[in-house]
């Protein structure tokens, strides 16, 4: 068995800001943002709540799905969170309590 590898989009807050990444360690990437433990965009603006993610067995699809969300219009994104998650409840703290 591979590797597994996650495209993400963290919210600031419902239609908050919003940031989209890819990585193989889902729980402790999301960690460092919500910490705060690099600066940029997320700590700047406070983007700590996993809203969405998509899991991958190969990384360059991986890859190539984030560089396709992140060229997305607003509204497409939104969407996309919203047929998965309605609410924008915070994924993270059940991923983490199961990983």
């Amino acid at each position: 068995m591979g590797k597994t590898y996650f495209v993400y989009i963290l919210a600031s807050r419902k239609y908050g800001a919003l940031y989209i990444g890819v990585t193989n360690d889902l729980v402790g990437r999301v960690y460092t943002h919500r910490e705060e433990l690099v600066r940029g965009q997320t700590s700047r603006y406070h983007i700590h709540s996993l809203v969405y993610f998509e899991v991958f067995e190969d990384i360059d699809e991986a890859i190539l799905r984030e560089k396709r969300l992140k060229k997305w219009r607003r509204a497409w994104k939104i969407e996309l969170i919203e047929q998965g998650n309605p609410e924008w409840t915070d994924l993270y703290p059940e991923l983490a309590a199961h990983w």
